[in-house]
């Protein structure tokens, strides 16, 4: 399929009736479509995708025509919008320690592709804590600075570790054994 064809096959997974806070609706897209403004119906369809939970093939497809359109940075969230609806999301606030307290001393990208271990109070046999490992995507930023505060998606490597976890939990971010940030777990939504 040609990049049109896909996000015409993404808008027939849409909802009718879903629409965005701006009142965008999948009608505006076929809108964009039809003048082949490919990048403005792909951002919005990816806009839509938040306002409802949509299907695993409606990321595949958005994710190919992103891949089609050499648009890295949203093939890569479409891609992590397909793992979210295969295992489901924890979305947290976390804090990073400053650069002058940890060791990280520049900014991580904000686009997945970070895997530290947390601490989400899973222990081994031997009662010591387990570290889990997840990457997260920050919202509605690029990177994320020491000392840095956001919200972040976490992709955990192994889901059904995580599964206890519950919001206003307090969980802690390793690069190595020290603290690398805090992060308080603000939803668990599951797939």
């Amino acid at each position: 399929m040609d990049v049109p064809e896909l996000l015409e096959a993404a808008c027939l997974l849409v909802p009718e009736q879903t629409a965005t806070e701006n009142d965008i609706t999948v009608h505006d897209v076929w809108g964009y479509l039809t003048h082949d403004e490919w990048d403005v119906a792909l951002d919005l369809l990816e806009e839509l995708g938040d306002v409802h939970p949509l299907p695993l093939d409606f990321w595949e497809t958005l994710a190919t025509a992103a891949e089609q359109m050499r648009l890295e940075r949203s093939a890569a969230w479409c891609r992590w919008r397909c793992y979210e609806t295969q295992h489901g999301i924890i979305r947290a606030d976390l804090t990073l320690v400053p650069a002058d307290v940890g060791r990280r001393q520049t900014p991580f990208s904000g686009a997945g592709v970070l895997r530290p271990m947390w601490n989400i109070g899973n222990r081994t046999p031997a009662g010591e804590p387990a570290l889990n490992i997840a990457g997260p995507w920050v919202e509605f930023a690029p990177h994320l600075e020491p000392g840095g505060r956001a919200t972040v998606r976490l992709a955990p490597l192994t889901p059904p570790q995580w599964q206890h976890l519950q919001p206003g939990q307090v969980i802690t971010m390793h690069e190595d054994r020290t603290v690398a940030g805090t992060a308080v777990v603000l939803s668990v939504p599951r797939p």
